[in-house]
């Protein structure tokens, strides 16, 4: 079972720092997949850059208040099958959610040049709130190993105080099946 939804975090306020930070490496009018979305912070974000979305969530009452800004799917990724077999993404984005047997698929839903933004909580995190179980908190450098395939553009495991919250934060790009073009470019930070 995935990690409860932190409604105060996760639910309908502003996308995540993480997200408004690396969003740029979204190619302009990428297919951006939603995991988990919750009440859709991090749709609204992107469907204002114009970024057609994919959102999926198992919970149909949040799901209701996002009619209008994508493809909006509702479905128990964890105990069903994966509703997008054989479809691929521009950009994967996932905050405060955790099941790790679905981390090759959200790997293998990603497109070539494709950008997965991943942040949700890690070990230690007990120590100051839910959630507490190990099943819900990412292991010292776990994200790191899930994305071993990928090209790693930003990694950070550690402590944010407001609120106060442990972390592990990835942002990797499938540099699978691109044509070779020398070294790829992908800024650290979105172009003035």
């Amino acid at each position: 079972m995935a990690s409860p939804l932190l409604h105060n975090v996760h639910g309908s306020g502003q996308a995540s720092e993480w997200v408004q930070r690396w969003s740029h490496l979204v190619p302009p009018g990428g297919r951006v997949l939603d995991v988990a979305c919750g009440a859709g912070r991090h749709a609204r974000w992107f469907a204002a850059r114009g970024h057609p979305l994919t959102l999926v969530d198992r919970n149909a009452e949040a799901l209701s208040a996002l009619t209008g800004l994508g493809e909006v799917v509702c479905a128990d990724i964890e105990g069903g099958p994966w509703p997008f077999e054989g479809r691929v993404f521009d950009a994967v984005v996932v905050t405060h959610y955790l099941w790790r047997p679905l981390m090759p698929t959200l790997l293998a839903s990603l497109a070539p040049g494709g950008v997965l933004i991943y942040e949700t909580f890690a070990q230690g995190h007990e120590t100051v709130g839910k959630p507490s179980r190990p099943d819900f908190l990412l292991r010292s450098g776990e994200l790191l190993r899930h994305c071993a395939p990928l090209r790693v553009v930003a990694y950070e495991d550690g402590f944010l105080p407001q609120p106060a919250r442990f972390v592990q934060r990835v942002v990797a790009i499938c540099e699978a099946g691109q044509p070779n073009a020398g070294q790829p470019r992908y800024a650290l930070s979105a172009l003035p």
